[in-house]
């Protein structure tokens, strides 16, 4: 069984015990979070289940396992003959979440 969950402006195609990361939500480590728009879902028998927009009944519930922030990405600015030099770095927060149970 999968399903296509939405969050954080991305889509994820998720099954039981797939591990991921997604934008920073709320919540403790080991704690419950249940996605409620579903996009796609897909039981292992059985017609696959289409959303307009989102799966009536459907949600996903996973598990926080880590709050985090990714790594470093270095944005270098130059303009060539002038001298100027610019550099700047960002780290984004991230969630990583593993699926627990898929209900559709």
């Amino acid at each position: 069984m999968y399903a296509v969950i939405e969050t954080g402006g991305k889509q994820y195609r998720v099954s039981v015990g797939d591990k991921f990361r997604v934008e920073k939500l709320p919540g403790e480590t080991s704690t419950e979070i249940i996605f409620d728009k579903i996009l796609v879902a897909a039981p292992d028998e059985g017609a696959v289940k289409f959303g307009t927009p989102y799966v009536e009944g459907a949600r996903v519930t996973a598990e926080i396992v880590k709050q985090a922030r990714a790594d470093k990405v270095l944005v270098f600015k130059y303009k060539s003959k002038k001298n100027i030099r610019k550099m700047q770095g960002h780290r984004q927060y991230f969630t990583e979440v593993i699926i627990r149970n898929i209900e559709a």
